[in-house]
């Protein structure tokens, strides 16, 4: 089974707010998932990151693949922290 770390998409019209979810790749972007490990609000200045680095890295060492955006907050989270 492919497991990605991916955002699915939330909130109104032109304001989106994004949950980090672990979720089966063959899933549609805001479909089933298997588990919330964060939020991310690029709508509020400065954007809100809120992460949990410890399950993100549970994840990833068992085998789930991040995209290349939740890769990059990944990134800016640890740099925060």
């Amino acid at each position: 089974m492919a497991v990605k770390i991916r955002l699915a998409r939330h909130g109104a019209k032109k304001a989106p707010y994004y949950r980090v979810v672990v979720a089966d790749a063959r899933n549609r972007r805001d479909g089933r998932l298997i588990e919330e490990v964060g939020r991310y609000n690029p709508c509020v200045e400065p954007s809100m990151i809120k992460l949990d680095l410890e399950k993100i890295d549970t994840w990833i060492a068992n085998g789930a693949q991040p995209t290349d955006t939740v890769a990059r907050l990944i990134e800016t989270a640890r740099k925060q922290a």
